[in-house]
């Protein structure tokens, strides 16, 4: 298994995006948060298909930092049921995933 992930989560607003970019890179827990938006998400929520527009923060760092990824964008996320995943990263420039390393905490 890689030891980068990219991290999703879809929220709101450009608001609730940037504040969770800039808590994760802040907190070291990321290098970088790509915060893209408007999208369009079509998804079933209690019984019913809701479409929303959503701000996407896609957030790099590495595998054995999800679960306080996932603990900061929790604590931030306005949502009932945040969509909070990861993707491995599975090539890279070596230098990248170096910058990577030195921006994000043990």
């Amino acid at each position: 298994m890689g030891e980068h992930v990219e991290v999703s989560t879809s929220v709101a607003s450009a608001d609730d995006a940037g504040r969770i970019a800039r808590a994760l890179v802040e907190g070291r827990l990321a290098a970088c948060v790509q915060v893209r938006g408007p999208i369009q998400s079509t998804y079933r929520w209690q019984g019913a298909i809701e479409t929303a527009e959503e701000w996407q923060c896609v957030a790099k760092t590495r595998r054995e930092l999800f679960a306080r990824v996932e603990e900061a964008i929790r604590e931030m996320h306005p949502y009932e049921v945040p969509e909070i995943f990861a993707v491995e990263i599975v090539e890279a420039a070596s230098s990248y995933t170096q910058w990577l390393d030195e921006q994000v905490g043990p």
